[in-house]
């Protein structure tokens, strides 16, 4: 198998599985460190003459991560697709050893059985928490997304888990209205930091985490759950 990825989890994934298997990858791939490969532009905007040039068997999308335009082309052009769409824990531990099983991985990667253990046995929500993706303006997770769910995971409720929208675009007055135990604040997409993002949110503990370990699905999520759990439990406080 020859195989491009578009989507840095799911590179990082085939990479420490089945090295051999990946001839290409975006700018934005950066673990597992050192890694070789042919680069081909960003995310959602890739040079797909150069992804068509290394001559896959197989391109890894995903709904969030990439444009579908960019994978309808692909498909114009003959080029086999997978598009990827986990909304839960377990919903992507099935789905990458399905992948990594069809890609030709003889038996689960030990990273992968690490993380079916690792979250095995999720705790009962404790705490209630808006969180933002991304500022100016603002946007925080809503329902149904895989980030919402590793923190439900947690013990943390999002507090819009129940909003129509996956990314709602709230003001900050409704954002502080909305009165939570906690602020999380990951450092990707937007990059917050213990200077940015927490003043913001007087008065209300902030938790700086990071975005890969909450939105990466692939071999972080056998840290994840450790990793998370600490910087949860060391929230900022401002004013």
């Amino acid at each position: 198998m020859r195989v491009v990825s578009l989507v840095p989890s799911l590179t990082e994934a085939v990479a420490l599985t089945l090295p051999g298997a990946l001839v290409g990858a975006t700018d934005w791939c950066s673990h597992p460190a050192g890694l070789d490969v042919a680069r081909v532009g960003g995310s959602k905007y890739p040079d797909l003459d150069r992804v068509r040039a290394l001559r896959p068997d197989l391109v890894l999308l995903n709904v969030e991560e990439n444009r579908r335009a960019d994978a309808e082309a692909l498909r114009a052009a003959g080029v086999p697709v997978r598009v990827t769409y986990p909304r839960t824990v377990p919903g992507a531990l099935t789905e990458l050893g399905d992948l990594l099983s069809e890609l030709g991985a003889p038996t689960e990667p030990g990273w992968l059985r690490a993380a079916r253990r690792a979250w095995a046995t999720p705790p009962r929500p404790t705490a209630t928490a808006v969180v933002p993706v991304w500022r100016r303006p603002w946007v925080v997770l809503g329902g149904d997304t895989f980030a919402g769910d590793v923190l439900r995971r947690l013990g943390v409720s999002n507090a819009y888990e129940d909003h129509p929208e996956r990314y709602p675009r709230p003001t900050l007055t409704e954002l502080r209205e909305r009165e939570p135990d906690l602020v999380v604040l990951p450092d990707e997409p937007y990059r917050f930091t213990a200077d940015d993002g927490p003043e913001a949110f007087p008065g209300v503990p902030c938790a700086l985490l990071s975005g890969r370990h909450l939105t990466w699905y692939g071999p972080s999520l056998a840290e994840a759950p450790t990793l998370l759990a600490d910087q949860l439990s060391r929230p900022v406080l401002v004013g």
